[in-house]
């Protein structure tokens, strides 16, 4: 009976484990910013990463749709060999200052194809650089609703809202978070910045962070998985002799 009671506690234990691992460990397979925040009224490059979920089908076309209801005047693609960039523009309902002049559109969409022989296959990834600004002081981030195409004819569509205090969506579009000025609020603005999305920044650390402690909280249910698998077959050995 004792040794009954353990084998149903160690099952419970596993269970247990499966889901705090299920909810621990994020997903990382989404079409994400990198990196995930830039400061309002600035200048910045960020790169879209997009990986290739298909274990059968290749990547071949990424879309990536700008908000208009924040508009930005400067957009510009840093070039990627085997991939074609089109920039689409659309009329403005109000014309955007900038530096004095009025803009009356904006960059709306990109869209990168790749070239023939050009793909993201299986297993792998690819980050599409962008030069945006300058970013609005209005809102605190930036949705870029995107479709990825794969050469099999599926197209995902990364275009869901993620809310605050709500699950994650399935397919959440790519956000870019906007901070307010901080202490190098007097340095002179980086225009056409191409060094951004390479350094460091507080929302990497605090993804290095969470990380950490996910790998913490792993460990941890690994060893009482563990102590009470032990402890199970010390007392199946009591039992039986």
């Amino acid at each position: 009976m004792r040794s009954l009671t353990a084998r149903r506690s160690v099952g419970a234990l596993v269970v247990a484990a499966g889901a705090l691992l299920a909810s621990a460990v994020p997903a990382f397979a989404h079409v994400t910013v990198q990196p995930g925040s830039a400061q309002q009224g600035g200048y910045t490059a960020v790169a879209f990463r997009v990986p290739n979920e298909s274990d059968t089908a290749s990547t071949v076309k990424i879309e990536v749709n700008l908000p208009m209801d924040h508009p930005m005047a400067s957009v510009r693609t840093q070039p990627l060999p085997g991939w074609t960039a089109v920039l689409e523009k659309s009329k403005l309902d109000k014309p955007l200052d900038s530096h004095g002049q009025q803009i009356t559109e904006a960059v709306s969409k990109i869209t990168w194809t790749a070239d023939a022989g050009t793909r993201i296959a299986p297993g792998q990834f690819q980050e599409f650089r962008v030069s945006l600004g300058a970013l609005p002081s209005d809102t605190d981030k930036l949705t870029f609703k995107a479709l990825q195409t794969y050469d099999n004819g599926e197209v995902v569509r990364w275009i869901e809202d993620s809310k605050d205090g709500q699950p994650e969506p399935a397919k959440p579009a790519p956000t870019l978070s906007l901070t307010k000025a901080g202490a190098a609020a007097g340095a002179p603005a980086d225009h056409h910045s191409d060094d951004a999305a390479g350094k460091p920044d507080a929302a990497a650390a605090k993804s290095s962070d969470s990380t950490a402690r996910t790998l913490g909280v792993v460990g941890i249910v690994v060893g009482v998985v563990g102590a009470a698998l032990g402890a199970a077959g010390l007392r199946r050995r009591s039992a039986q002799s």
